[in-house]
């Protein structure tokens, strides 16, 4: 498909930090097919030393005594200033406690190895790093393409991007729908789901896991509450195991369902989530829809377009301190909300679908310190939010 030579931002943050020579474990968590491989070459390719890279990606995934052996393959050089990187640590059982002894152990010595760790799953990286190694990294994100970036990289334009949204190792196939289409599928989707997912976690129900990614992958950028989800999945059981396949999703940046802004703050339990795929492509692949199809549909193209809006939100504002909900009273609906701790965003995405006006305007009322922004016709144009880090637009 083609070697990619766009360089992401991640590189020079990552590679500036190793080069200071911090004490500190670098980390880079982001999707699967988005460049972290990539970016750890290009990492790779700038180091003043030698550089020891393995990979966990296997089938049966590697026990903890893999970990030690690249480490000792990197100790051993340790006069040359070697960088050690691992992809795909969080398959390996055990991985933070073993990353913890070893880096504990060089913590001894003036001159501790440069090690640059890398990951899929944000749910197994999170715990790990959490509950083991605690205060002994530093975290990068590598988040799903954005329109700038597509742009850049492929000359792509915004309802291309819109429509095949954010793998770069996709775009080569883009002229061919159809297998364009099941490389999403195929290599990405079921990957993610089959080695991201139900290798690594406990779900009870797989099917049913799997029929939930499609159902909101179908009604991308909507709300629809647990009791709705019930009657439409087979085998459902109840809204606990909805919620708890949600946030599975999630952590593998496939999908997550918004929480309700209330009066007194987020809603945790019984609000109808929104449902937000995290790349549009995740939305087309599985559609049925071919670009000249969704683009001509407009109440389609409208839910496309609106999700994009949520999936760029949640890309460029990973972590603390932005929180991404929505809110809605009555038939008043606002798309997106974003808040923190000194700012909350009420943000409407004008599309051709119909609502009942004056959302936007009702939350203002009763959030007084709330900055609204319309995105599309009448407000932002879409490149240019598409083409704008959201943080940019919380500042003040």
């Amino acid at each position: 498909m083609g070697r990619i030579t766009h360089q992401r931002g991640v590189v020079s943050e990552a590679l500036a930090s190793l080069r200071k020579g911090r004490r500190l474990i670098h980390i880079i968590v982001g999707p699967r097919q988005v460049g972290k491989t990539t970016a750890s070459v290009q990492i790779a390719q700038e180091w003043f030393g030698p550089v020891i890279r393995a990979s966990a990606d296997e089938p049966l995934p590697p026990g903890p005594q893999w970990i030690r052996v690249q480490w000792e393959r990197a100790v051993n050089r340790r006069a040359e200033r070697p960088l050690l990187i691992l992809d795909e640590v969080q398959k390996v059982q055990g991985w933070s406690e073993s990353v913890k002894a070893l880096w504990d152990a060089e913590l001894t010595g003036r001159r501790p190895l440069a090690v640059l760790l890398l990951g899929s799953s944000s749910l197994l990286l999170q715990k790990g790093l959490a509950e083991s190694l605690a205060g002994r990294f530093f975290l990068f994100r590598c988040p799903h393409w954005g329109y700038a970036e597509i742009r850049a990289a492929f000359r792509g334009d915004l309802d291309r991007w819109l429509y095949f949204g954010g793998y770069p190792g996709a775009y080569a196939l883009t002229d061919d729908e159809p297998a364009w289409a099941a490389y999403i599928r195929d290599s990405l989707i079921e990957t993610v789901l089959g080695r991201d997912v139900l290798q690594l976690q406990t779900v009870a129900k797989p099917a049913l896991l799997r029929h939930l990614f499609l159902f909101a992958a179908s009604a991308p950028a909507r709300i629809i509450s647990y009791n709705k989800m019930l009657g439409q999945l087979v085998d459902a059981g109840n809204t606990t195991t909805l919620a708890h396949y949600l946030r599975l999703l999630g952590a593998a940046f496939l999908l997550t369902g918004l929480e309700k802004l209330r009066g007194g703050g987020v809603q945790k339990r019984g609000s109808s989530p929104k449902l937000v795929l995290w790349n549009n492509a995740l939305v087309s692949a599985v559609s049925g829809r071919g670009f000249t199809e969704a683009r001509a549909d407009p109440s389609w193209w409208g839910r496309v377009v609106e999700n994009a809006v949520g999936a760029h939100l949640l890309n460029s504002l990973q972590g603390l301190p932005w929180e991404v909900m929505y809110w809605r009273e009555g038939d008043l609906e606002v798309d997106y909300v974003v808040r923190t701790p000194r700012r909350l965003l009420a943000i409407e995405v004008k599309s051709s679908r119909s609502r009942v006006p004056n959302g936007l305007a009702a939350f203002c009322s009763r959030w007084e310190e709330a900055v609204p922004l319309i995105v599309g016709p009448g407000g932002m144009p879409l490149e240019e939010f598409f083409s704008t880090d959201p943080r940019r637009l919380l500042d003040g």
